[in-house]
């Protein structure tokens, strides 16, 4: 029996690369308001395993989801 893994994938700006081997990630996207039906970004911040520090401020970089790493880690950056 095969399993099937679905990772999320999002696109996001890199604000910080502070922490050793954690960067932390802006993921913007537009929503639209239920009752004035007006489009507003909402972003959204993702501590992101970034091994190496490879990642520096202000790269756009793509991340998916994967196993906990820590408490607020459970994303990865994806190299390619």
């Amino acid at each position: 029996m095969e399993q099937t893994t679905h990772k999320k994938t999002l696109h996001g700006t890199v604000i910080s690369d502070k922490m050793t081997d954690t960067a932390v990630v802006v993921v913007s996207r537009y929503v639209k308001h239920p009752k004035y039906k007006k489009y507003m970004k909402k972003t959204k911040k993702y501590h992101v395993h970034n091994p190496g520090n490879r990642a520096k401020e202000g790269e756009v970089v793509t991340i998916r989801s994967c196993r906990p790493i820590s408490k607020t880690k459970s994303f990865e950056i994806v190299f390619e």
